[in-house]
C-alpha cells in the first residue's frame, strides 16, 4: 500500500497459477505443460518441470529470464527428443542436471555449454545411441554422469580424454545398454580413480573381459561386488577354454618386493602365472601396458609368458605393480596380483612407502644398541666408584655377611685405616665355595680371613700421583690362592 500511495510499482515475484512455490523452490510437475511459464520467479534454487510435454529445449524460447541462483534443474519424465546449443547458459550456476526418461536420441557438440560448475548429470531412461564429439565439453566440474538404459554400442572413451572434458570424473554408470566389449586395459587404469558400472550389458566373455572381471574382485571393485550377478562370465561359465589355463603357479599371499639399482634392467613375473601365449595386462604406476601392444618407445615391455620387463630404470617406476591375467578356476581370492619395485637402495626408497618398515627395523637395532652401550657405561661407572664396603667378622672368627660365591668390593684396608685416599683402585674378590662338614650342625670351616687377603692395586684407576709404584707393586705382589681367587 505504501508503494502505491507514493506511486511506485512494487517489484514483487509472482508465482505462476500452474507452479508451487515454496521459498526458492518452484514445482510445475504435472501440468502438462508444452512450455516454460515465462513469468517464473528468478530466485528460485531448484525447479521441478518434470511430468510434463516440454520437446525442445532451446535458448530463449523455453527459458525467458535468467536464474542466477539455480542450483538443481528436474525436466525428467517429458518427451524432449532436441537440446540445442547454449540451451542452458540462463543458469550458469547450475550444480544438479535431471534430463532422464526422455527422448534423446544423440548428444551433440556444446550442448552444454556454459555449466562449468555442473557436477551432477542425469540421463539414463533414453534412447541415446551416439555420444558426438565435444557433448561434454567444458563440464569440468562433473563428478557423476548417469547413462544407464540407453542404446549405446561403444563405449564413450571420449569423455576421459577429449580436450575440455569432464577431469574430475568419478562416477559412470553405463548399465543396460548394448555394449559388447569394453576396453579393458583403459578401464583398468580409469577405475583406479572412481567407480563404472557395466552390469547388465551383453559383453562378450573372452580372456582380457574375464582377467578383468577377476582383477576387480580380487580388488573388492563396488560396481562388480554389489551388482556381480548382472556381469558374465560368472562362477567359470562362458568360452574360456581357449585362455590357456592349464599352467597357473600357487600364488603368493603377500605382495613380493623387487629391488634393482639405478638404471639397471630389472624382469618381474606375474604372480602365481605361467602366461605363456595368453593376454596379460600390467598396472605400473603410471600407466597400463598389454603383451599384445607393447610400445617400442616405453621401458615397460610384457614379454611372451607374461613377465613385465624394464629398461633403464628409475626412481619414478618405484611403486606397486598389478599383473592382470585370465586364471579361470585357478583364481585364488586370497593370493596377491601385485608386486613392489623398488629402484636403488631400500633405505632411499623411504619416500614411496615401500621400506617403511624396514627403516622402522633399523631404528629399533639402532636403538637397542645404543640403549646397552649405555647401560654398560652406567655399570663399569658404579664398578669404579662404588662405595666401599668391609666385610665384618663374627666373634667367633668367622665372616658375616661374606658367604660363599660373595662379591667383595673393598678399598685397601691401609686408606681405610689412615683416613686418605690415595688412589681409585677397587679390591674385588670372588670366594670359592667351601665344603661343608658331613655332619649337620657341626662346626663349619671358615670362609675367608680377611687379614690374609693382599690385593692388587694400580691396574683400576683413573690416575696415580705417586712415585713410589715399585715399592707398591713389590709389597702387593703375593696372592693367597688357597681359599679364593683374585679377579682384577
Amino acid at each position: 500500500l505504501l508503494f502505491l500511495c507514493l506511486g511506485v510499482c512494487p517489484s514483487l515475484a509472482t508465482c505462476p497459477p500452474c507452479c508451487l512455490c515454496a521459498s526458492d523452490m518452484i514445482s510445475c510437475s504435472g501440468r502438462n505443460l508444452s512450455i516454460v511459464p515465462s513469468d517464473l520467479p528468478g530466485y528460485a534454487t531448484l525447479l521441478d518441470l518434470s511430468h510434463n510435454a516440454l520437446t525442445v529445449l532451446q535458448t530463449p524460447d523455453w527459458i525467458s529470464r535468467p536464474f542466477d541462483r539455480l542450483a538443481t534443474l528436474v525436466v525428467s519424465r517429458n518427451s524432449i527428443s532436441h537440446i540445442k546449443v547454449d540451451a542452458f547458459t540462463a543458469m550458469p550456476h547450475l550444480l544438479h542436471l535431471d534430463l532422464s526418461f526422455n527422448q534423446l536420441i544423440a548428444l551433440n557438440k556444446s550442448i552444454f555449454a556454459g555449466m562449468e560448475e555442473l557436477k551432477e548429470l542425469l540421463l539414463f531412461g533414453n534412447e541415446i545411441v551416439q555420444i558426438n564429439t565435444g557433448a561434454f565439453s567444458n563440464l569440468y566440474s562433473l563428478q557423476k554422469l548417469y547413462l544407464s538404459g540407453n542404446r549405446l554400442t561403444v563405449f564413450p572413451l571420449g569423455l576421459y580424454w577429449e580436450p575440455g572434458g569432464p577431469r574430475n570424473l568419478t562416477f559412470l554408470d553405463l548399465s543396460y545398454n548394448r555394449l559388447c566389449e569394453v576396453p579393458v586395459q583403459s578401464l583398468l587404469a580409469l577405475t583406479r580413480g572412481g567407480g563404472i558400472y557395466l552390469q547388465e550389458n551383453p559383453l562378450v566373455c573372452d580372456c582380457a573381459l574375464l582377467a578383468l572381471l577377476e582383477y576387480w574382485m580380487w580388488k573388492q571393485y563396488r560396481p562388480l561386488v554389489d551388482f556381480r550377478g548382472g556381469y558374465p562370465c560368472r562362477d567359470g561359465s562362458g568360452p574360456v577354454s581357449e585362455c590357456g589355463l592349464e599352467v597357473v603357479l600357487e600364488m603368493p599371499f603377500e605382495a613380493q618386493t623387487y629391488q634393482v639399482e639405478l638404471g639397471k634392467r630389472l624382469r618381474v613375473p606375474c604372480p602365481g602365472l605361467d602366461a605363456q601365449g595368453r593376454e596379460v595386462f600390467w598396472l605400473t604406476p603410471k600407466s597400463v601396458v598389454n603383451s599384445s601392444t607393447n610400445d617400442p618407445n616405453t621401458p615397460l615391455v610384457v614379454l611372451p609368458n607374461g613377465t613385465l620387463e624394464i629398461w633403464g630404470a628409475q626412481m619414478e617406476d618405484s611403486g606397486t605393480y598389478g599383473c592382470v591375467a585370465a586364471r579361470g578356476h585357478h583364481y585364488n581370492p586370497n593370493g596377491s596380483l601385485e608386486v613392489n619395485v623398488v629402484v636403488g637402495n631400500l633405505s632411499t626408497a623411504s619416500t614411496s612407502g615401500l621400506a617403511v618398515g624396514r627403516s622402522a627395523e633399523h631404528f629399533n637395532t639402532a636403538f637397542t644398541t645404543l640403549a646397552s652401550c649405555v647401560v654398560s657405561i652406567i655399570l663399569v661407572l658404579l664398578y669404579l666408584y662404588l662405595t666401599p664396603c668391609r666385610c665384618r667378622e663374627n666373634r667367633g672368627g668367622g665372616s658375616r655377611g661374606c658367604g660363599g660365591r660373595a662379591f667383595i668390593l673393598c678399598s685397601d684396608p691401609r686408606e681405610v685405616e689412615s683416613g686418605e685416599r690415595r688412589s681409585s683402585g677397587k679390591r674385588v674378590a670372588f670366594l670359592e665355595p667351601q665344603v661343608e662338614d658331613s655332619v649337620i650342625g657341626g662346626p663349619k670351616t671358615q670362609v675367608m680371613n680377611l687379614g690374609h687377603i693382599i690385593t692388587t692395586e694400580g691396574i683400576l684407576k683413573n690416575s696415580r700421583r705417586s712415585t713410589g709404584s715399585d715399592s707398591v707393586i713389590e709389597s702387593n705382589s703375593s696372592i693367597s690362592d688357597t681359599n679364593f681367587k683374585l679377579s682384577l
